[in-house]
């Protein structure tokens, strides 16, 4: 607890918040009007949530997203046509590479396996596993 001019506040310090963000509270995060987020809803942009009551929920991905959309609307003059484009091509893309990503992960765990069981049937069967010239020799 921090207390600050004999306000108890709770300390919040190295804490990251996750949440959710009524349109109000988004807009003024995102120094946004409120009815330009209901029209980037209504033209499929971002999809908020919704509680029971209707109430749109913006989440941090969604916060993100729409920081994303006012640059390119803003500072490199996109309508909103060429900001669903660019969304629907970044997305497949960002796909890929975080794939590619898992896949290089995968592949690199299963070199330095290879390795290792290389290294350990060289030692088994007499060689030395760091001389290239006795190793290639069992090949």
């Amino acid at each position: 607890m921090v207390v600050d001019r004999g306000n108890v506040q709770p300390d919040t310090a190295g804490v990251e918040f996750t949440g959710v963000y009524i349109i109000s509270v988004a807009a003024r995060l995102l120094e946004m009007h409120p009815q330009t987020l209901r029209k980037y809803e209504r033209v499929g942009l971002v999809q908020p949530s919704r509680t029971g009551g209707h109430l749109r929920l913006y989440s941090n991905e969604d916060l993100l997203r729409l920081r994303v959309i006012r640059r390119l609307v803003e500072e490199l003059g996109l309508n909103l046509a060429g900001v669903r484009l660019v969304l629907d091509l970044v997305g497949p893309l960002r796909r890929l590479v975080d794939g590619a990503e898992l896949n290089t992960k995968t592949l690199d765990s299963a070199a330095i396996r290879a390795t290792a069981e290389l290294g350990s049937f060289l030692k088994y069967v007499g060689a030395d596993p760091d001389d290239p010239v006795s190793s290639s020799d069992l090949v």
